[in-house]
C-alpha cells in the first residue's frame, strides 16, 4: 500500500530506517511518502504471546517469546489508522528516536519492527509491532520491593549511585542527539537485575529539538516528576525538564517514596514550594510572569537534607543542582556524571 500524508513541523527530521524488509525515508518537507510492504499475519506467529504487561498511549505491550530462539521479547502493538493522518505520529516518533539512539546500552533496544496486514470481516486492518528486548522489572517495582513486603530495606547506596550514573549516561546520550525524553519516571526505567543495568524506555513523548529552546505542549511527564516551569505553564523549555525528573527519581531511590507526590498541578507545586521555597524573580528570572504564579503562598526553603537524611553530603549537593528552579542553572546530565558524588564509582564498568 502507498499513501501520502502531510508531515507535521518538527515531528520528523531527515531519517532513514528499516521496517521489516521495507525502507522508510522521512524527509523534512511538506509531505512524506511511505511505501509499506504487506506482511502476512503468519510472520507474527513466530512469536508466542505470554501475557499483556502494559498499555501505552497508542497500543498494548505483550511479553512474548521467539519460538525459534526462545528469546523473550516485548511486543508493542499499535493499530495503524490509514486515514489522511497516516501512521500514528507517536509511533513514528518512537521508532525514529529509538533508531537514532540505539547505540547506547542505556536505552532499551529495538530489535525489529513488523508491519502486519490482516483481513477481517471483509476489511483490511494494519498493525505495527515494535519488538524490543524484554526486561522483567522496572525501577518502580524494584523500589516498591524494598519498601513493601516481608523484608523492607533501603536500596544500597552503591546501587543508587550506579543506577543514577547509568540514568544520567542514558539521558546525556538522548540530549547529545537532540532528543528530550519528556516522560522520565521509575516506571519507564527498565532493569536487567542480573547485570545491574538500567535502561531508559518509552520514548513515545520524546521529541527532537534542533535549538536549545522550543515551544512545546505542557501536558507532559507524570505529575510527580514534572518540572516547575512546565507546571507553571511555560511552553519554552529544553533538556532541563528531564534533569528535574532525574532529580525526583534520585530522591525516590533514596527515600523509597516519591519526593513530590501531588495529585493535581496545584498540589504538585505546593509540595515543591513547601520544600524548596516559593521561587523569586532573583532565583528564577521570569518566574513572576508565568501562569498562576501569584496565587501561591510564599514559603521559605527547607533544609533539603531532611527530605533525604540517609544521603551523603555530595549526594545532597548533586540533588540540589538537579532541583534548581531556574532551568538555565539546572545541572546537565553530562555535568552530573562528573559530580563528586560519583568519585567513588568505578566508571570504567560503564
Amino acid at each position: 500500500m502507498k499513501f501520502k500524508r502531510r508531515a507535521r513541523p518538527k515531528q520528523i527530521r531527515s531519517l532513514l530506517f528499516f521496517l521489516s524488509e521495507t525502507t522508510y525515508r522521512f524527509v523534512d518537507c511538506g509531505s512524506v511518502v511511505l511505501t509499506l510492504k504487506s506482511t502476512p499475519k503468519l510472520k507474527m506467529e513466530k512469536y508466542e504471546k505470554l501475557e499483556k504487561v502494559g498499555e501505552g498511549t497508542y497500543g498494548k505491550v505483550y511479553k512474548a517469546k521467539d519460538k525459534a530462539s526462545g528469546q523473550l521479547v516485548a511486543l508493542k502493538k499499535t493499530r495503524l489508522e490509514m486515514d489522511e493522518e497516516g501512521v500514528p505520529p507517536t509511533a513514528l516518533r518512537e521508532v525514529s528516536l529509538l533508531q537514532m539512539l540505539s547505540q547506547s546500552l542505556y536505552i532499551v533496544r529495538l530489535l525489529c519492527v513488523e508491519h502486519v496486514d490482516t483481513n477481517k470481516n471483509g476489511g483490511s486492518k494494519a498493525n505495527l509491532y515494535l519488538v524490543f528486548e524484554y526486561l522483567d522489572t522496572d525501577l518502580k517495582k524494584f523500589i516498591d520491593s524494598h519498601r513493601k513486603g516481608p523484608n523492607p530495606r533501603p536500596l544500597p547506596p552503591s546501587l543508587i549511585q550506579s543506577f543514577l550514573f547509568q540514568l544520567c549516561k542514558g539521558v546525556a546520550h538522548c540530549h547529545s542527539h537532540g532528543v528530550l525524553h519528556r516522560d522520565l519516571k521509575p516506571q519507564n526505567l527498565l532493569l536487567d537485575k542480573e547485570k545491574g543495568i538500567l535502561k531508559i524506555a518509552d520514548l513515545g513523548l520524546g521529541r527532537a529539538f534542533t535549538v536549545p529552546l522550543k515551544s512545546y505542549t505542557h501536558e507532559i511527564v507524570t505529575l510527580w516528576y514534572r518540572a516547575p516551569e512546565v507546571l507553571l505553564g511555560s511552553t519554552h523549555y529544553s533538556t532541563a525538564v528531564d534533569m528535574w525528573s532525574v532529580g525526583c527519581i534520585f530522591a525516590e531511590m533514596v527515600r523509597r517514596q516519591a519526593l513530590f507526590p501531588g495529585d493535581s498541578e496545584f498540589q504538585q507545586l505546593l509540595h515543591i514550594f513547601r520544600l524548596l521555597g516559593t521561587p523569586t524573580e532573583k532565583q528564577w528570572p521570569g518566574v513572576t510572569s508565568l501562569r498562576d504564579w501569584h496565587v501561591y503562598p510564599r514559603w521559605e526553603p527547607q533544609n533539603l537534607e531532611r527530605a533525604v537524611p540517609s544521603l551523603s553530603p555530595e549526594g545532597v549537593d548533586l540533588l540540589s543542582k538537579m532541583l534548581k528552579y531556574d532551568p538555565a542553572e539546572r545541572i546537565s546530565a553530562k555535568a552530573a556524571m562528573d559530580h563528586p558524588y560519583f568519585d567513588s564509582l568505578d566508571k570504567s564498568q560503564f
